[in-house]
């Protein structure tokens, strides 16, 4: 006897193959049966030609601390997601070492926000430890993130590794991936990652090939510099011998705007000489990071204590305005190609500045009769460089052209942010594909769809036996209604849940039933390898 059985649904395996009517059997945590069924089941849900598809996976999104907190996942439950992708962007909580406590927690904050749990773990393994613990309900795996490793090993030095550090970042990383992480990922846009050299990170991705593992990477300019950062990534990969997957494709700023066509030809090129390569991309025309992003690499040395001391040396903060009023050659000044108004402030520390959340940074500096840099730095002060923003910097028909594109998959990049408003993105950005680019602008058909949220990303991530319909794999299930499926989340109100996802399973289990969550916890954590663990 079944456990289950999903009846009469539009079915939408994962493949990319058309619909078609029919039930899908559960038992054991594992689909069992697809097609008419005629067998008996404990339970059965009639969902009336809704469609049925895998779950979606979150390949590329900021919950490592999230979880901790947060562990039914609700916000993401909700959207129809039963696996999440976590060390994204060279940011994560591990590997951590306690003589660079500060350093490390500072760097992840404005991204990964905050947790109650004790920093217990110091590996890679202990942090994967520690998430198991939390019971959560959906599943997660990790990447090795380079920044935390980097942070480990030489704090927010802007210089080259010695040949002891990187045997020492070399061996962590190693540790990292026989832990079961998927692969590395790098944040070149971000310091301490945009101190290393294109040379010094093909030695690191060295270690990968051994454990088939995944080199994903935060390229180190997305504006004016968007085409050599594709070109430098495309070289690390092949001088490595790895496997590349690029974060986020976007062209940020105006005068940028078309260079996605030029970045996927050099993917595409890359591709017919044999290098294993792909992107992902979110829906929307925004991105979100934090604010210290914006301002030039060296002002970011030795991080965000250093930081701070530099923007109250009237000198150091002059040539910070200076810099950022002008185009730059070897770093994305993305102020000067997008302009202050662009700067969205979604998330403050300080109860004093919670009514500025919402509010457009060159609207702030002209009520405080400032230039907007010197009132970025002074509201960086008083937040202690804490300060998560929401940034408009990317054209329609660029993300349209990316989310159509056979080689991208989907994922939300969504960042964790108790307060303030968040980017609507992780509230709203699996219902948004099929609102908005399948059944509004017809980019993709909904079959395409599924598929770039199913089975694509666990082709990619390898992330085991889920992603399709199939006899044998895990029965992790979403059950929504293509014509009512919606995100509300919008950038003025962002933490609505989504309508339209009446059922999802993980495990097997009903942890979304008739859009309510169960309180089921049937999450595992995936390790790399095909090795699952509770």
């Amino acid at each position: 006897m079944l456990d289950l059985i999903l009846k009469n649904g539009r079915i939408v395996d994962g493949t990319g193959n058309p619909w078609f009517i029919g039930d899908v059997g559960v038992k054991d945590g594992q689909i069992a049966a697809v097609g008419q069924l005629d067998m008996e089941a404990h339970e059965t849900i009639h969902v009336h030609r809704q469609v049925i598809s895998p779950g979606f996976i979150d390949g590329h999104c900021h919950s490592d601390l999230m979880i901790l907190d947060h562990p039914l996942s609700e916000i993401k439950i909700r959207q129809g997601v039963t696996t999440e992708v976590v060390g994204n962007c060279g940011l994560a909580p591990a590997p951590f070492v306690r003589e660079q406590a500060e350093l490390l927690q500072s760097y992840v904050q404005p991204v990964l926000g905050k947790t109650s749990w004790e920093w217990q773990w110091e590996t890679v393994e202990q942090y994967m430890q520690t998430l198991s613990k939390s019971s959560p309900s959906e599943n997660i795996a990790t990447y090795v993130a380079h920044g935390a490793l980097r942070i480990a090993v030489m704090g927010f030095a802007n210089r080259p590794a010695t040949s002891q550090e990187l045997i020492r970042m070399k061996h962590m990383l190693e540790e990292g991936l026989k832990a079961g992480a998927i692969g590395f990922s790098i944040g070149l846009l971000y310091a301490p990652g945009s101190y290393t050299s294109k040379e010094e990170i093909a030695e690191l991705c060295s270690v990968l090939p051994k454990y088939n593992g995944l080199f994903s990477t935060h390229i180190r300019g997305e504006g004016n510099n968007l085409i050599p950062s594709v070109k430098e990534v495309i070289w690390i990969a092949e001088k490595a011998g790895v496997s590349l997957h690029i974060s986020h494709l976007k062209a940020a700023g105006k005068i940028n705007w078309g260079k996605v066509l030029e970045a996927m030809e050099l993917i595409e090129e890359a591709r017919s000489r044999g290098l294993d390569v792909t992107c992902d991309v979110y829906p929307y025309n925004a991105g979100s990071t934090s604010l210290t992003t914006i301002l030039p690499p060296w002002a970011l040395e030795g991080g965000i204590e250093s930081v701070l001391e530099r923007f109250r040396e009237p000198g150091l903060r002059q040539r910070i305005r200076e810099e950022l009023g002008q185009e730059q050659q070897d770093w994305d000044n993305l102020v000067c190609s997008t302009g202050w108004q662009s700067v969205f402030i979604s998330a403050v520390h300080n109860e004093a500045n919670r009514h500025l959340e919402g509010r457009h940074l060159a609207e702030i500096s002209e009520e405080r009769g400032q230039h907007p840099a010197d009132c970025m730095m002074d509201l960086l002060l008083e937040e202690q460089g804490r300060i998560s923003i929401v940034y408009f910097h990317m054209a329609d028909e660029d993300v349209k052209q990316v989310i159509g594109y056979e080689r991208s998959l989907i994922a939300s990049d969504s960042l964790t942010c108790e307060t303030g408003k968040p980017h609507p993105r992780l509230y709203g950005t699996f219902p948004r594909v099929f609102a908005k680019y399948v059944r509004e602008d017809k980019v993709l058909t909904m079959e395409q769809a599924v598929r770039k949220l199913t089975s694509f990303p666990v082709q990619r991530f390898k992330l085991g036996k889920r992603g399709l319909l199939v006899p044998g794999y895990a029965a992790d299930i979403a059950v929504f209604d293509p014509e009512t499926i919606q995100d509300n989340a919008t950038f003025e109100d962002p933490r609505q849940y989504p309508a339209g996802i009446s059922h999802v399973l993980v495990g097997g289990k009903p942890t979304l039933l008739g859009h309510r969550h169960t309180q089921a916890k049937e999450g595992v954590l995936i390790r790399a390898h095909h090795c699952c663990s509770h």
